[in-house]
């Protein structure tokens, strides 16, 4: 029998703390935990994905998704740098992610041992909540309950260090004696509310107000109902971030959509013409498309105390819990009836509505990338998951994809990082493998990191109770979001070398992998391709080739102010950017613009 180790007890632990999933990369660092593992793989499942970056992913991913602490593995030196862009996308996005790493041998730390690197100096910044290199085995249990108590309160990522030979030292049984910590691997979440007396002063600034407008973040993931009531007391339009965008019903006549550069002309709308802003649980950082510092009175509803008047000049802070202190509030709102305020805002919506059809069924060479996110919007089941990468493909979730009530969404958000819809799509899936998952993606993200992880895909799939898991990659040969930021904040043209992506077959690479491959030309096939897709025997990458000129113009009038660089850009290309000018004119004119 195999004497009972401090890497069994890593296992036991973290199955205590609810955890059944760990996700990552084996190494020798971590050898000894893979054997713990693997004498507990009936109670503790280990996911191996294609790389550390991408397992780091998948457990952000699992905290997206569910709510709870994702963890990841990896060994040292490599393993461990590589964790890094993973373990940031939790950091800016605020989700609980514990790492456990391993390490050289205590014995051979400082002589520039093999993959020896300074671990707690590599994971300072990325993990400032906490960080530990265990030293001994009775220091594990301690370091490994405040890991995870730290990543739950701050949300956010949290470091555990543990060298090969602590891994197999015995398990120790620890009792009351000096210089020895007992924990209890428990944690409860806190019901935070502001004070009264700023929920009146919150109260009577709303109140006040006749053009109202809310901006809701992720923090409103648990008031989706208050955040409601909230609005339809003020008469109030409501706007998302990027990552809020799934937490309201944008079918509502008051729900403008996504706020920002990648945002709906009905959001700029509504944020440059009320006169009151509310925000509950965001930090999006579009400041330049926020009501103009004066024009609004405002108050901000956020747990961390820290984001608040981060993004905008507030005047009343509530600092709580965005479901308990909009239940605060309500009963100190005067109930307002639908007003002039209400019709325009409704116009507004209306008026996005008929652009967001135009611009897809706008011609494009082959097919306009608008028209592919378009055609999901009516065929996306009432229960699936969805998973967006970073790059142009996150226009067009925000703007033609109206997401059905109860259907998560998630993104690399603040740090917005390539590469992460399919390890996301990954841990979506393994939570609920009964329900779809659908992965946009460009092609850009789709070599960084999504085809090594459809081999993951590929080997998973069979154990899925509903096979599909659709990835609709957008083909058109260019780092299309580059290209156009090039364009519009330097004025200067693109660069092939730099932008220019090999031409790789996605669709038959999905076939070599046993999966279903379509490939989309034309863009009346969009919707049999969706079809077809969502109701496969199997996982589907939708290969969708699409016409790199689509402008990425913000919505007006911000976007009005960008023209002239974007023209200056264009037309330094040469013959070579003609498409992408004559497309830049129709969108621009299809918000009222006239060519001088």
């Amino acid at each position: 029998m195999v004497e009972r180790t401090v890497a069994d007890l890593i296992v036991d632990r973290l199955q205590t703390w609810g955890v059944r999933r760990i996700f990552g990369y084996s190494g020798d660092g971590i050898n000894a935990f893979m054997g713990a593992l693997r004498r507990a793989q009936d109670r503790v499942e280990f996911v191996q994905a294609r790389h550390e970056e991408n397992a780091a992913f998948m457990a952000v991913g699992h905290a997206k998704y569910s709510g709870d602490v994702g963890v990841v593995t990896s060994t040292q030196g490599p393993g461990a740098v590589h964790l890094l862009n993973g373990l940031y996308d939790a950091k800016l996005d605020g989700v609980p992610v514990v790492a456990i790493i391993g390490q050289q041998s205590t014995s051979v730390l400082g002589s520039a041992y093999m993959q020896e690197i300074d671990l707690p100096a590599l994971v300072k910044d990325v993990a400032p909540a906490f960080a530990q290199q265990v030293a001994a085995a009775e220091q594990l249990p301690m370091v490994l309950d405040r890991a995870f108590r730290a990543a739950l309160t701050e949300r956010g990522p949290a470091v555990v260090i543990v060298p090969h030979d602590v891994q197999k030292q015995p398990a120790p049984d620890l009792g009351q004696e000096h210089g020895i910590v007992v924990t209890a691997p428990t944690w409860a979440r806190p019901r935070i509310l502001p004070a009264e007396d700023d929920l009146a002063a919150a109260a009577e600034l709303l109140n006040a107000g006749s053009r109202v407008a809310l901006l809701v973040g992720q923090g409103s993931r648990h008031a989706r109902d208050e955040v409601l009531a909230v609005a339809r007391a003020l008469g109030a339009g409501i706007t998302t971030s990027l990552l809020g965008k799934p937490y309201v019903d944008e079918t509502l006549p008051f729900v403008v959509g996504t706020m920002g550069h990648l945002g709906t002309t009905a959001s700029a709308f509504l944020m440059s013409t009320c006169d009151t802003l509310l925000i509950v649980g965001s930090n999006d950082p579009w400041t330049e498309f926020y009501p103009p510092p004066g024009q609004a009175r405002a108050v901000q509803i956020d747990i961390d105390g820290r984001n608040v008047g981060n993004r905008y000049p507030i005047e009343v802070s509530l600092v709580g819990d965005a479901a308990g202190t909009l239940a605060e509030l309500l009963p100190r709102l005067r109930p307002r009836q639908p007003d002039a305020w209400s019709r325009d805002v409704a116009g507004a919506v209306d008026g996005w509505r008929r652009l967001s059809r135009e611009r897809a069924h706008t011609p494009a060479d082959p097919v306009n990338p608008e028209r592919v996110v378009f055609e999901l919007d009516s065929r996306l089941p009432a229960d699936a998951q969805v998973a967006v990468d970073v790059g142009s493909c996150v226009y067009w979730y925000a703007r033609q994809l109206r997401l059905p009530v109860g259907v998560p969404a998630h993104l690399s958000g603040t740090l917005a990082s390539m590469g992460c819809s399919i390890p996301y799509g990954i841990a979506a899936k393994l939570l609920h493998p009964d329900r779809p998952l659908v992965a946009l993606t460009g092609d850009g993200a789709m070599q960084m990191a999504g085809l090594s992880e459809l081999v993951t895909v590929s080997r998973m799939w069979p154990r899925w109770s509903d096979p599909r898991f659709v990835v609709c990659v957008l083909h058109n040969g260019d780092l299309a979001e580059v290209s156009w930021e090039q364009r519009e904040m330097e004025g200067e043209p693109l660069f092939p070398d730099s932008q220019d992506l090999p031409d790789v077959p996605y669709a038959r690479y999905a076939e070599l992998l046993g999966l279903r491959g379509i490939r989309v030309d034309d863009p009346e096939r969009l919707g049999a391709a969706w079809d077809e897709a969502l109701a496969a025997d199997r996982p589907t990458v939708i290969e969708v080739i699409t016409d790199r000129a689509v402008p990425l113009l913000a919505p007006f009038p911000a976007g009005a102010a960008t023209l002239e660089k974007m023209h200056q850009g264009i037309a330094a290309e040469g013959d070579a950017g003609r498409p992408a000018a004559a497309l830049l004119n129709v969108y621009a004119a299809q918000e009222g613009w006239r060519a001088p």
